[in-house]
This record gives structure tokens, C-alpha cells and sequence, in this order.
């Protein structure tokens, strides 16, 4: 099956305010229709960085089999870990950038690759807030979920 994933994240105050992330998946059936699923969450306290991860994981999370997706982020962080090959030079280096500089968020990056393993990815980076539809609907749901109630607590925040 084909998707096309778009991801944003979006934190308050960052680092250390309220957060949220944003997805849309679409995928079209062998009829022609094409679907569509939102998804959001807010958190009180968290960085960007992380609410970017977290909308690529969750998507990803969404997926019932392995797909064919093209993924499409604002985050030159996201992007850029799987395109230049920042991440598989992490995980040779035990998750270091450098003595003594420890990679951030690594529960986030295992997780995303532990979700991302069965499927066929192609990164694809768009300019953020630049009128590119879905993105700016992902930054939508992102920033609503960073405003709105019901705020999570992210375990990665200590």
C-alpha cells in the first residue's frame, strides 16, 4: 500500500513549554477514493524537536501494515537524520555526536526506528510556513494541540 504521511511539530516556549504534534496520512483504496486520518496530542512540557519525532512515530504507529510512504516534515532535524545518514552514525557511535556529547532524545529515535522497520520510507523535506497545504494543516492540529486542554506529560521531559 502507498501513503503519503506530513508531519509538524510545534512546542510553546521551547524548550521546556507546552508542545504538540500534528499528521495527516493519506492513502488512496483500489477504487480511486482517497482517505484521510488526522492525528494530534499536546504536551505541558516539551521541545520541538520532540514533538516533530513524535508526529512521524505517530503516524508511523497508525499504519495496520507495511506501506510504501513518501514522508514529508518541515524538520531539517527529522529529515536530515535518515537522508545524510546522521542516524546510522549515531547508533555506530553508541548514540554520541562526539565525546562526550550524548545524541538528544534517543528514546524518541529508537522508538521511530522500531516503527519505521517495516516500512519503505522516502524523507522528504518541505519549507515550513511556506503555503505547502498539508504542512500548514499539520502545524494547525500542532499548535491547537499545544494550546488546547488535556495536556500530556512527556516522559522525556525530566
Amino acid at each position: 500500500m502507498y501513503v503519503k504521511v506530513f508531519t509538524d511539530g510545534a512546542a510553546r516556549g521551547n524548550p521546556d513549554g507546552p508542545g504538540g504534534y500534528g499528521a495527516v496520512i493519506q492513502y488512496r483504496d483500489g477504487t480511486g477514493k482517497v482517505y484521510e486520518k488526522e492525528l494530534s496530542g499536546g504536551f505541558v512540557r516539551t521541545t520541538n524537536n520532540r514533538m516533530e519525532l513524535l508526529a512521524v512515530i505517530k503516524a508511523l504507529e497508525a499504519l495496520n501494515r507495511p506501506c510504501e510512504i513518501d514522508l514529508y516534515s518541515d524538520s531539517s532535524y527529522v529529515i536530515k537524520a535518515f537522508n545524510e545518514h546522521w542516524i546510522e552514525g549515531w547508533q555506530k557511535a553508541n548514540w554520541r555526536k562526539g565525546r562526550p556529547n550524548e545524541v538528544k532524545n534517543i528514546d524518541l529515535w529508537q522508538r521511530l526506528l522500531s516503527v519505521a522497520a517495516p516500512h519503505k520510507i522516502t524523507w522528504n523535506w518541505v519549507k515550513g510556513h511556506a503555503g505547502h497545504p498539508e504542512n500548514e494543516r499539520c502545524d494547525r492540529l500542532a499548535t491547537s494541540a499545544a494550546d488546547g486542554g488535556n495536556l500530556q506529560l512527556d516522559p522525556g521531559i525530566k
